[in-house]
């Protein structure tokens, strides 16, 4: 699995429990790290960057999820699903170094693995068409 994949897998996982349990998603990655073994893998700073710029930029990130998902609200949607959307809209809107196509098919990837069999072509929907708006 690429680097950034694993990092990407890895803010997954720290913002779908942040998501669970009602927490914040930075006191969830500070745990999270705690429980990682030294030395730490490189990809950990890029997961770290994505926790914090989704956490940043939830209620933004959210209201443009929740505008361009026809018909389902952001409640609605499984947990791995909006949290996958939240790290793609992430690096859609703030990295500029990774080409939308690329935060799409990492986010389309990653639910064929972890989520739903509608999920990947849901999610592919929803980033296309976000994508689209954003480059404007």
């Amino acid at each position: 699995m690429p680097a950034r994949r694993k990092a990407r897998k890895r803010a997954l996982d720290v913002l779908y429990e942040a998501d669970l349990r009602d927490l914040p998603p930075g006191q969830v990655m500070t745990t999270y790290l705690d429980r990682i073994e030294k030395p730490r893998p490189d990809h950990l700073d890029y997961t770290v960057s994505l926790v914090e710029g989704v956490a940043k930029n939830l209620d933004r990130i959210d209201e443009l999820i929740a505008s361009y998902a026809e018909g389902w609200t952001i409640d609605r949607m499984p947990v791995v699903d909006r949290n996958l959307a939240r790290i793609a809209v992430y690096e859609l809107l703030y990295v500029g170094e990774i080409d939308d196509p690329v935060a799409i098919s990492e986010a389309v990837e990653l639910a064929k693995q972890m989520s739903t069999d509608d999920s990947p072509r849901f999610l592919n929907g929803i980033l296309g068409r976000i994508a689209e708006f954003a480059a404007r």
